[in-house]
């Protein structure tokens, strides 16, 4: 069902960023409008001074203009129809995709309890903040199954044992690992782009090789055979998380506060290091990165004997080029054209773009200057000027650096078995409970040539990151 939801809510993502950009359309054509009706006016004026006197040639200049105009008006109006007609449409399939999911999401609330008679606390529910639920009686339902109070009445039996308590394992209900994998796509803003896959063991990707060219013949020829290879890239799955102290006071608070703590600290600890890899990743203990496949120079000594053959790609998508003294109509051009050495070749999406928040508004100035020149509506909304790739923001991007390409050509294989454990003697001198966190992932880009790397300073684009330390294991 979450899967189902999922797919709807991306699909409803993409058609609503279109429709932003034809009704940002409709700016520029209530601008072209207006200059036209202000040609209109100044034509009519010189067909009413066109005389019996009036040259040939100066008639002739009036009638080429009116037929311009008829032209331009002509086309005008036919693209403002082409923009409302396909605007209605995506309004359509929205409605259409909002009522579907609307209809899975009444499916997958869970039935509402009954609150205790001599509850106490139900005044105050509303008070609590709400990041995981719709509304205050749905999360009160699901703190109320007995799965849910079980996990956190293990987490209470812990707390003020003086018996040795050094990880031991909590028995986590089906429902909450549900909901820390959802919680990963809200903290984790490259899960929902690449191509996420949940495997048990090793997981194998296969890809078909080029597709040959047919050969032509005579009708009577024999055939010629055509060749048709496959090969495989495989990925395992390596450990990310770590351990978080929280305070006692907050295992006094009540349920619904202890549950999100726990949820929304590890939720957002795990996604900002999924993202990271999956750019920046070393291969080594973790996914590998996008940024280190293209800078690869030689081919690593244990690459898969069964996977595409190695290309160098440090040469041909790592890119930079010098925005000095260009128009803003010239950057785009130089960054699009960049851009569009990623190849689409297997790719099954559309392309994301990542940078951090000062790149963007680099971006951002330059469209807003494209725009009042007149010469194109290229509004970002999150999304690429003109390409239409989806912008994602992360804080940890070098400056300038735009990195990314076609998400379905990165495979990200998580290994199922979240656990959580708890213990209070870690730091029972600062009346601290600790919990610790885990989950499973490994990727690789399947195909490298699907993304690029393009520095807009003219630097050359930043391929590596440092990783937070693993102190522990030495």
């Amino acid at each position: 069902m979450a899967l189902k939801q999922l797919v709807i809510t991306k699909r409803m993502a993409d058609l609503k960023k279109q429709l932003e950009a034809l009704r940002a359309r409709d700016t520029d054509f209530e601008t072209r409008a207006a200059a036209l009706k202000k040609r209109e006016t100044e034509l009519e004026q010189s067909v009413n001074e066109v005389t019996d006197e009036t040259s040939e040639e100066d008639k002739k200049v009036v009638d080429d203009a009116v037929t311009e105009f008829e032209k331009d008006q002509d086309a005008l109006d036919k693209e403002k129809s082409e923009n409302d007609t396909e605007k209605s449409k995506l309004e359509e399939e929205i409605r259409q995709l909002q009522g579907e999911l609307d209809e899975l999401n009444k499916k997958a609330e869970p039935p509402a309890a009954d609150p205790p008679e001599n509850d106490e606390r139900k005044v105050e529910n509303h008070m609590i903040r709400s990041k995981f639920f719709k509304s205050p009686e749905q999360r009160s339902a699901f703190v109320a199954r007995e799965d849910v109070k079980g996990f956190l009445g293990r987490v209470r039996e812990m707390k003020g044992q003086t018996r040795a308590v050094t990880g031991a394992e909590l028995s986590i209900p089906t429902v909450m690992l549900e909901l820390l994998r959802d919680n990963l796509y809200r903290y984790s803003k490259l899960v929902a782009l690449v191509r996420l896959r949940t495997v048990s063991g090793k997981a194998r990707q296969t890809i078909a090789g080029t597709i040959p060219e047919g050969i032509w013949m005579e009708a009577v020829g024999k055939l010629n055979e055509l060749a048709l290879s496959f090969n495989q890239i495989e990925v395992d799955g390596y450990k990310v998380g770590g351990f978080i102290p929280i305070p006692n006071s907050t295992l006094e608070d009540s349920d619904i506060n202890l549950f999100e703590e726990i949820m929304d600290a590890l939720g957002q600890a795990i996604g900002f290091a999924v993202d990271k890899a999956i750019l920046y990743g070393t291969g080594v203990k973790m996914p590998l990165g996008i940024a280190t496949r293209l800078a690869q120079t030689v081919k690593p000594s244990d690459w898969d004997e069964n996977a595409p053959a190695w290309v160098d790609l440090h040469a041909t998508n790592l890119l930079k080029f010098d925005p000095a003294s260009m128009t803003p109509e010239a950057f785009f051009a130089a960054l699009l054209q960049n851009l569009g050495t990623a190849a689409p070749n297997y790719a099954s999406g559309g392309t994301f773009w990542a940078l951090n928040r000062k790149t963007k508004m680099k971006l951002l100035a330059k469209a807003v200057t494209f725009n009042a020149a007149g010469a194109i509506v290229a509004g970002m909304n999150n999304t690429m000027p003109i390409e239409g790739g989806t912008i994602v923001e992360l804080p940890f991007i070098p400056d300038d650096d735009i990195i990314g390409g076609y998400g379905s050509l990165y495979l990200l294989a998580e290994r199922a078995g979240a656990q959580l454990a708890v213990s209070e003697h870690v730091k029972f001198i600062e009346d601290q409970t600790v919990f610790r966190g885990t989950a499973r992932y490994d990727g690789a880009p399947v195909i490298g040539g699907g993304f690029v790397i393009v520095n807009i300073a003219n630097v050359a684009p930043t391929t590596s990151l440092s990783f937070a330390a693993d102190t522990a294991n030495p």
